[in-house]
């Protein structure tokens, strides 16, 4: 049987620890805060152009279809119909058939269990 103090500290008790960390948090905020520095640009040589895919946006009918190409090869098409629901399409052999997807979820699930708690 639960005495009436138990139940009113379990009451009370998340409240007045919730109290005291928001209070707690909005004191340690220092008064002079300033924007920090714009990071340094990469340097030369570092970020290779050609490894960046061109992506080229048509209109097919109702359709938009982007194209993602790396080094002129057409590899992706990610087509939104209307209704806005996407599909792509996929040279996985890279031999030019293209191939239907609606994700890039490949479908596998790693089981996961618990195996002790401490």
């Amino acid at each position: 049987m639960r005495t009436p103090l138990l139940t009113l500290f379990r009451t009370l008790f998340p409240a007045l620890l919730l109290s005291v960390t928001i209070t707690a948090s909005a004191q340690n905020r220092p008064a002079d805060l300033q924007a920090l520095p714009e990071p340094p640009p990469p340097p030369p040589g570092l970020m290779d152009p050609s490894l960046e895919p061109q992506v080229t946006i048509t209109k097919r009918g109702g359709d938009k279809a982007e194209e993602f190409r790396l080094n002129g090869k057409l590899y992706m098409i990610k087509v939104t119909p209307p209704h806005g629901t996407p599909y792509y399409l996929i040279d996985e052999k890279g031999d030019g058939m293209m191939s239907r997807r609606e994700s890039f979820d490949s479908g596998n699930r790693v089981p996961m269990w618990v195996i002790g708690t401490f």
